[in-house]
């Protein structure tokens, strides 16, 4: 999951690609990224736990199928779903990040149940037409600089009546455990040269079922998931921000420490909003996602 993007040089689902957009070096960039913080994005797992398991229940796995995992990270969706199909079910949690791999692989040990592991570009699938059941995709469709490829490939390698379950973050104002972050960027950093697709693109159901139609697919049915995150500090929610990155880490991670300490100092500010009034204190910030699920004609 990428969360870099600093409105407004972003682009939504239906611009297209912006001039000098580079997919192959946005997907290394995401690539690096995600090797970088495989460990502990496996760590923040517990913060998305329900939109795992609302996404896992959207899916409707049943002993024995054959269930594909795409931007699969460390093999979160993927290990909760070998064991819904298990015992004679397989599941393979493929990312371009083979650290994710790794860690997910290290992770689930050599447990029966366990997926396998594949390093795969989800634009370009090494697998058969018609050779899984299902395909899960969880905050991943908006990291794809080419989504209608990764739906084409989607849609290939599934059997007839085989279904995808995906999630997208909503839209912008819905999601302040991103957005938040990427105020605080904006703010203080230069917007980047060449717009990057933006995370909330997906995040309007109409432009997200119009999406999968339009790939081919059939019965898309949308419905949505909340979430809520709390955060001890604005020193936790930064880092939970960057847990999460991907190619934010990444690029964040290139720039002078006084510059990278500037913006975990300033995000308080963004944060003030979402104080807890309770004993608990901290911060307590939303996520609103949506969860759709479609059927191979």
């Amino acid at each position: 999951m990428s969360t870099y993007d600093t409105t407004p040089s972003t682009l939504d689902a239906a611009q297209g690609a912006a001039p000098g957009f580079d997919p192959r070096r946005f997907k290394a960039m995401e690539r690096a990224g995600f090797n970088r913080i495989a460990a502990r994005y496996a760590e923040g797992a517990h913060l998305r736990a329900d939109l795992a398991a609302a996404l896992l229940d959207a899916a409707a796995l049943a002993p024995g199928q054959r269930v594909l995992d795409l931007a699969s990270g460390p093999g979160l969706l993927a290990r909760d779903a070998a064991l819904r199909v298990a015992p004679a079910g397989t599941v393979l949690a493929t990312d371009i990040a083979e650290g994710m791999l790794a860690e997910g692989a290290r992770r689930c040990g050599e447990h029966a149940e366990a997926p396998c592991f594949a390093a795969t570009d989800a634009e370009h699938l090494c697998l058969a037409d018609a050779s899984v059941d299902r395909v899960l995709a969880g905050l991943a469709l908006f990291i794809f600089p080419q989504p209608e490829r990764a739906l084409a490939e989607m849609h290939r390698v599934l059997v007839p009546g085989g279904q995808i379950a995906l999630s997208v973050w909503g839209t912008r104002e819905t999601v302040p455990l991103i957005h938040r972050a990427q105020d605080t960027i904006a703010r203080l950093l230069p917007a980047p040269k060449v717009a990057r697709p933006s995370v909330f693109r997906y995040g309007k159901p109409e432009v997200l079922a119009q999406t999968l139609s339009a790939a081919g697919f059939i019965n898309v049915d949308i419905r949505t998931c909340t979430f809520s995150c709390h955060f001890d500090s604005a020193e936790a929610y930064w880092q939970a921000f960057l847990d999460l990155a991907g190619g934010a880490a990444e690029a964040l991670g290139r720039l002078p420490q006084a510059t990278q300490e500037a913006l975990q100092a300033a995000v308080a500010d963004e944060l003030a909003d979402h104080r807890c009034s309770d004993d608990r204190g901290g911060y307590l910030l939303q996520a609103h996602t949506l969860i759709a699920t479609a059927t191979r004609q």
